[in-house]
């Protein structure tokens, strides 16, 4: 049998593209099992930046059904223990750290409205989301820049927590909405919000909440995995606040917010804001001149740097 070479070019053309789209194929497998079985083809970030955390997906299994308890009856809280609180529709929860850090996902309800609290422990970041997925989020067992990477249920998309947008899967782009969230002692919370509920302890999984996973971590210079961006003008656990807004970010080390007297005014974005923070409480948070509590982080320095390296910096000019 005898071939046109029109015919032979076509089957060039055709096995080519054979391989080519097998390839492609096998890289997708071979991506996916890296990756905890999410597919990362359309990532915004660089394959070579996204890491195993260790864990599988799911293997810091999320608290898909939160029991809360009554201020008064919260005995497994310490006065000093700092929790991730937040108020919504006149309702008050508390997140205690010491739980978060073995979960890192609590998907809640409050009066119909679907919640994601989020908790990373390698940067210190306490997030809080609104969402309309009844699916919820889990955790995919996989960080970028030692930040988590969370999923949502219903399409298996990645996000960022830090940057709270999806960075693969079907709504790749996509932000999510935040909740502002007040990461503080226990007992300021309480007197603050004395009809608060608390997350119980009766989570429905076998957890030492007596003990941190993550021991030493805090007060060590040691990060467990790479970040894009780093700076030695702090240290790397240096607790900070941050601020974004329209591409615009600047950040206030608490070392420095310490120096001078509270309330701090300062700027952001053009707009007067003010920083107050509450010593015995460990905690800061950011208003703005209407007095409205803005979507501020708390985290580490590194972490916030490795995210937003060209923040402002605040740095106290004030002499004692």
């Amino acid at each position: 049998m005898t071939i046109s070479f029109n015919n032979f070019v076509r089957l060039l053309i055709y096995g080519g593209l054979l391989v080519l789209v097998l390839s492609e194929l096998s890289q997708a497998y071979l991506n996916k099992g890296e990756f905890n079985g999410f597919d990362i083809s359309n990532s915004l970030i660089p394959a070579d930046e996204i890491h195993q955390g260790g864990p599988p997906r799911d293997g810091i299994p999320a608290i898909d059904r939160p029991r809360f308890v009554k201020a008064a009856d919260a005995t497994h809280v310490k006065n000093n223990e700092i929790v991730l609180g937040i108020e919504l529709n006149g309702v008050a929860r508390a997140y205690p750290i010491s739980i978060l850090n073995w979960h890192e996902i609590i998907n809640d309800r409050i009066q119909e409205q679907s919640v994601v609290v989020s908790f990373c422990p390698l940067c210190g970041t306490g997030m809080v989301y609104l969402v309309d997925e009844r699916e919820g989020f889990g955790v995919s067992g996989l960080l970028y820049n030692s930040d988590m990477l969370l999923y949502d249920r219903a399409t298996e998309s990645l996000w960022s927590q830090i940057k709270s947008q999806a960075i693969s899967g079907p709504r790749q782009g996509e932000e999510l909405n935040r909740l502002p969230v007040s990461h503080m002692k226990w007992s300021a919370w309480r007197a603050e919000h004395p009809d608060t509920l608390v997350l119980s302890r009766d989570t429905g999984h076998q957890r030492d909440y007596d003990q941190s996973p993550y021991l030493g971590y805090s007060s060590s210079e040691r990060l467990y995995f790479p970040v894009k961006n780093r700076d030695n003008r702090y240290p790397n656990k240096e607790s900070i606040i941050g601020l974004v807004q329209n591409g615009h970010s600047r950040v206030w080390p608490v070392s420095e917010i310490r120096k001078c007297d509270s309330p701090i005014r300062d700027s952001f974005n053009g707009e007067p804001v003010t920083i107050q923070f509450d010593e015995a409480a460990d905690h800061a948070k950011i208003t703005d001149k209407q007095g409205k509590l803005l979507d501020a982080t708390r985290a580490y320095w590194f972490a916030w740097i490795a995210f937003y390296p060209d923040s402002e910096l605040y740095q106290c000019n004030q002499e004692r």
